[in-house]
């Protein structure tokens, strides 16, 4: 691609779609080539972005708006189909999480795009969150030793509106929290502590009557001989979720809770308010006082914006993908194995065997 500005598009403009938009135009490697959206509402949105739209994918192909890559933000069981049709059109494809609703067509897709030798990339942009930096860069240094057990939370409360039309699909199976909300922390701890191998789950009661879960307790085994405990709920009200600890999204009011704790052998940490916690140079035991030490988190771009920056490397060939096809599929498993440990009530194994080619 040499040092011209690479071409963006972005497929789908509901709620996350003009965010990717947004962080497109601020990036000035990057041109925001035109937006693919079939409903007219979308045309409005095109006037304030200053771009074209089109009604569909192979409009767009055809056209002299034909983007280097695109961002896939359509409906999450749309993923599949949309990202093929993209590929074929020889465009990259970062596509918003989940990558796929089912294990099957996820693992297509990641081989189709490995068969045309594109690169197809997982929107799991907290990969690129300050704080979640921060967090891998304390991990990498093994400052808290081995890792022993991790405990996350992600608990908030989703209003009547959030699944109303035209969203109503979150009602269904593919629209609760495990595919929406999960899969991030699926995928932030997968990229902090390596795979989980083995997944239990108990359902949280449920209060909306939907198709959809509303929420786990859930027990993960990582290949690395670690345990954790996650906490999902979508309908309690609390500040103990991402974003409301971090402060990422601006429509969710930043709280600063804690919302991670990893043990260690020779410190904890607890995230976003990053406190290590260990015995210093004394003697480890319960009844020595302990050090704390708040580890400061450097200012960086929106993570959004760094996540285009990221696509923009990766399709000029200077970096290789953060969260590739096959991480965000792998995922994808894990998610899948926490609804089956649901619906059986036994522990379900994770395989490993993920295609590692893209």
């Amino acid at each position: 691609m040499g040092s011209s500005p690479v071409k963006i598009a972005i497929i789908g403009t509901g709620l996350i779609g003009p965010r990717h938009a947004q962080a497109v135009l601020n990036e000035p490697d990057a041109i925001l080539s035109c937006i693919v959206d079939p409903s007219p509402a979308a045309e409005a949105i095109a006037k304030q972005l200053e771009v074209l739209r089109y009604a569909s994918v192979q409009e767009m192909l055809a056209s002299s708006s034909k983007p280097d890559a695109a961002i896939v933000c359509t409906p999450n069981h749309t993923h599949v189909s949309v990202s093929k049709e993209l590929l074929d059109g020889d465009v990259h494809v970062l596509c918003e999480k989940p990558i796929s609703v089912d294990v099957p067509s996820g693992q297509d897709l990641v081989n189709h795009a490995a068969s045309l030798n594109l690169h197809l990339l997982v929107g799991h942009h907290r990969r690129f969150n300050r704080y979640i930096v921060t967090t891998k860069r304390l991990l990498s240094s093994h400052s808290l030793g081995r890792i022993v057990a991790v405990s996350g939370l992600w608990t908030l409360y989703k209003p009547p509106p959030y699944f109303d039309a035209p969203t109503e699909w979150r009602r269904t199976s593919s629209g609760g929290p495990i595919l929406i909300n999960l899969i991030h922390e699926i995928d932030i701890l997968h990229h902090l502590l390596g795979p989980i191998v083995r997944v239990s789950a108990e359902a949280t009661p449920s209060q909306r009557g939907h198709e959809a879960e509303e929420g786990a307790a859930i027990l993960l085994r990582f290949a690395s001989g670690a345990v954790g405990t996650f906490v999902l709920s979508d309908a309690v009200p609390s500040p103990y979720n991402f974003e409301a600890g971090t402060g990422e999204n601006p429509t969710i009011p930043k709280m600063g809770q804690d919302i991670y704790r990893i043990f260690g052998t020779e410190a904890c940490l607890s995230v976003p308010d990053m406190r290590i916690w260990s015995y210093g140079q004394g003697e480890k035991s319960w009844t020595s006082g302990m050090k704390e030490e708040v580890v400061s988190v450097e200012e960086m771009r929106m993570p959004f914006e760094l996540q285009v920056e990221h696509l923009v490397r990766v399709v000029r060939g200077v970096e290789a993908p953060s969260c590739s096809g096959s991480d965000g599929l792998r995922a994808v498993v894990v998610c899948d194995a926490v609804k089956r440990a649901l619906e059986t009530g036994e522990a379900v194994d994770v395989p490993l065997g993920v295609d590692q080619r893209v």
